[in-house]
């Protein structure tokens, strides 16, 4: 797998979503998140019966998750709620399988850490799915009072822009979680990004070598 492609597709992905709210938006990173998940999951150590039931699980789920959020749940909470925490839980996935088939290669490359900060982004990710999750779900206010401009509602580049900021421990404090539940998933995710960049990225900077350092084999 490509890391470095991936890279730049996670990139481009959320800078697009970060400038445009589009609906579709929305719709074409479920697409592209599952692409993802299932190239992974082709590189992965999973194989056999249990890889072939994990990948007609995800096409069968995003594809239901496309039909329905686009002609049936678009105005559905609930409905969004659902794509949101299937999202969510695709991106988890593939998070696993990237640090997996990265831990499981014999030498360090730049190909490894570009996937190791690829799984970093798919975590930004994934919070901001699971915060855009509670808010659907929950039917009550996610962030606290005041903080969004009048008639303003949540959307998919305010959650983003949350979750990266709680990831890397930012805390502009523009926006904060307004319930229990909120503030210990976020807590958790500032743990989870702090926890990943210094075991193992800084791990795989420690262990990096250029093709002219690796011993001849």
């Amino acid at each position: 797998m490509r890391y470095g492609l991936l890279l730049i597709i996670l990139i481009v992905t959320y800078l697009l979503s970060a400038s445009y709210s589009s609906y579709w938006i929305g719709v074409a990173q479920l697409v592209l998140f599952t692409a993802t998940g299932l190239l992974a999951l082709r590189n992965s150590p999973l194989g056999g019966h249990l890889g072939r039931l994990i990948v007609a699980g995800s096409l069968i789920g995003s594809a239901i998750m496309v039909v329905f959020t686009v002609l049936l749940l678009h105005r559905s909470p609930v409905g969004l709620g659902i794509a949101s925490l299937w999202t969510g839980l695709l991106l988890m996935m593939t998070v696993v399988l990237i640090v997996l088939q990265i831990l499981a290669l014999p030498v360090v490359t730049l190909q490894s850490i570009c996937g190791a900060l690829s799984a970093y982004l798919i975590i930004g990710l994934m919070f901001a799915s699971f915060y855009a999750a509670m808010w659907h779900l929950s039917g009550t206010a996610f962030f606290a009072p005041g903080e969004l401009r009048h008639g303003q509602v949540p959307n998919t580049t305010i959650f983003q822009y949350f979750s990266f900021t709680t990831l890397t421990t930012l805390g502009y404090g523009d926006f904060t979680a307004a319930t229990n539940a909120g503030r210990a998933v976020a807590v958790l995710e500032a743990v989870a990004g702090q926890i990943f960049l210094a075991t193992l990225v800084a791990r795989l900077v420690a262990a990096f070598r250029t093709p002219a350092e690796h011993p001849a084999g």
